[in-house]
Order: C-alpha cells, then sequence, then structure tokens
C-alpha cells in the first residue's frame, strides 16, 4: 500500500476531531476568529520544533526557500485561515455532519481551481463527478425552515459551506506547490518546514487581526487551553499529514481519498452530538459520496 494512503486516513481522523472540539469552542463562547485562532496559536511552537528537531537528528541543512515557496505558502495559509472560519462560523446554521459534507464539496472544487490556476484538464469523467456533486449540494442547501424558494439556494449557511470548499481547494493547491518548492530529497523535511512557515505566518496574522478587531479574544483563547491546545495538537498532527500527503501524492487523489472524513463526522454528530439528520440530507450526502466516488475512479 502506497504510504500516502495510511497518512490521509490519518490526516482526516484528525482533522474531524479538530472541528469537533472547535465546535465545543464556538459553542461555549469563542468567537469564530478565535476558535480558528486556537488550532494555530497552540499548534506553532509545536511544529517549529518538530521541524529544527527532525532537522538536527537527520543532519539535514535547513532549505533555502524561494520566492515560489513564501508565495504559495502564504496563498495556502491565508486561503486556509478563511476556509477554516467558513467553517466554524456554518457549524451555528447547519448540523455537524452537515456543516462538513459542505465543507466536502472542496473536492469537486479543487479540480476546477486545478484547471483554472495550473491548466490541469478536467476529464468527461470528472465533470460528470462535478455535475452529482453539484446535486448533492442543492438538496443539501434546502434548510429545514425554508419558506421560499429563493432561501433553498440563496442563504448563509449554503455561502459558507462553498466558500469553505473553494477556499480549502486554493489552499491544498498552495500547499503542494510550495512543499515540492523546496529543494531537499527527504519527504518529511518537506513537509515540516512548509508546515512551520505556514502556520507561524498564520498565527501572526490572526493574532493582529484579534488584536485588531476582537480585543480580548487572545486572552479567551489562552483561557480555554483545556480544550484549544487539544485543538492545537489535534491540528499538529492532521497538517503533518496533510502536508506529507501532499508532498507524497496529486492534491487531489489526497483530497478525494480524505472523504471518508464524511464518514467520521456523520459518526460524531449522530452519537456524540446527538442531532438529526433528515432523509433529505442523507440523500445529499450519498449525493456527495457518489460523486466522490466517480472522481476517485476517473483520476
Amino acid at each position: 500500500m502506497p504510504l500516502w494512503i495510511p497518512v490521509t486516513l490519518f490526516a482526516a481522523f484528525a482533522q474531524n476531531l479538530r472541528f469537533m472540539l472547535q465546535r465545543h469552542l464556538k459553542v461555549t463562547g469563542l468567537s469564530t476568529a478565535g476558535a480558528t485562532f486556537a488550532r494555530f496559536f497552540y499548534s506553532a511552537p509545536l511544529v517549529a520544533l518538530i521541524a529544527m528537531s527532525y532537522a538536527t537528528l537527520r543532519d539535514l541543512p535547513f532549505p533555502e526557500l524561494s520566492a515560489r515557496f513564501w508565495i504559495a505558502a502564504t496563498l495556502g495559509g491565508s486561503s486556509q485561515i478563511l476556509a477554516t472560519m467558513c467553517v466554524v462560523a456554518l457549524f451555528a446554521h447547519r448540523s455537524f455532519g452537515v456543516g462538513i459534507t459542505f465543507k466536502k464539496t472542496e473536492v469537486m472544487l479543487t479540480a476546477l481551481v486545478g484547471f483554472v490556476v495550473l491548466g490541469e484538464a478536467v476529464t468527461w469523467g470528472g465533470a460528470a463527478a462535478i455535475a452529482v456533486g453539484f446535486v448533492g449540494v442543492v438538496i443539501l442547501s434546502d434548510p429545514p425552515d425554508a419558506s421560499g424558494d429563493w432561501r433553498r439556494l440563496l442563504n448563509k449557511g449554503v455561502a459558507l459551506g462553498l466558500a469553505s470548499g473553494l477556499l480549502f481547494g486554493f489552499s491544498a493547491i498552495g500547499y503542494r506547490a510550495a512543499s515540492l518548492a523546496i529543494d531537499s530529497t527527504d519527504v518529511f523535511q518537506r513537509a515540516s518546514v512548509t508546515l512551520m512557515c505556514v502556520t507561524a505566518f498564520q498565527t501572526a496574522l490572526m493574532a493582529a487581526y484579534l488584536g485588531w478587531r476582537e480585543r480580548g479574544e487572545i486572552t479567551r483563547v489562552a483561557a480555554s487551553w483545556r480544550v484549544s491546545s487539544l485543538v492545537g495538537l489535534t491540528s499538529l498532527a492532521g497538517s503533518l499529514a496533510w502536508f506529507t500527503a501532499f508532498t507524497l501524492q496529486n492534491a487531489a487523489y489526497v483530497k478525494a481519498l480524505g472523504q471518508i472524513e464524511l464518514v467520521f463526522s456523520f459518526l460524531a454528530s449522530t452519537f456524540v452530538f446527538r442531532e438529526t439528520t433528515t432523509p433529505r440530507e442523507i440523500l445529499g450526502v450519498c449525493s456527495i459520496v457518489a460523486s466522490v466516488l466517480l472522481l476517485v475512479l476517473t483520476l
């Protein structure tokens, strides 16, 4: 079995656990930005320690980071911040399982972003997968209290979900491009150095934003350290796995396999959060899962 497969499976599990913890932070007092900042605030120092310790133990020189690397890394890091904020905010509008499913439109949207940014052609099979996924999104976009046709497609939950998917697509492409821009033959060093630089940038950017727009929120993040530190640890584990997988394999393959997170999220929605899933939502999820399977078969 290729290494990127178990690495991706672990990344999906850790990411789902992190979103569960961030949902807890969101509903227990932190703002959307604060719950997002928690993952970077507690993971950035650990990432730096791991990257530098690994290089020392393996006697690897620190790689030179080109302008191409920094452009790709900052694009990926900024997109991930915005995407994570969209997902955390989405939890206030839809259930945990449906929120994560909306996020999973990133698979189809990553293919579209890859075509626009990298010029990678979309096959007929890929186009069919995107169409099936779109049907699933339309089904999921119907909120329970919808009273008019316009609310079925034009509501805040849909906008947040699709925005998160598109931004996560930009993030994945940016991270893979950044990792491949590092002149090193060691896969884990490329992944860990990329993650170290990205998380440092994200921590500084989020801290500046919170200090400007949400005074006192950083203090609240620090005060919630019991849960926030777990967010940081799960973020560290998941991000290292994602970055390693992106270094080993095309982002589209990684994102497609990462759809296993849907299983984890709906198990959490049902057994942890005790949320009710409607038949319509199950149909929408099945449509998106079908689109993922079709996409995997055509890659």
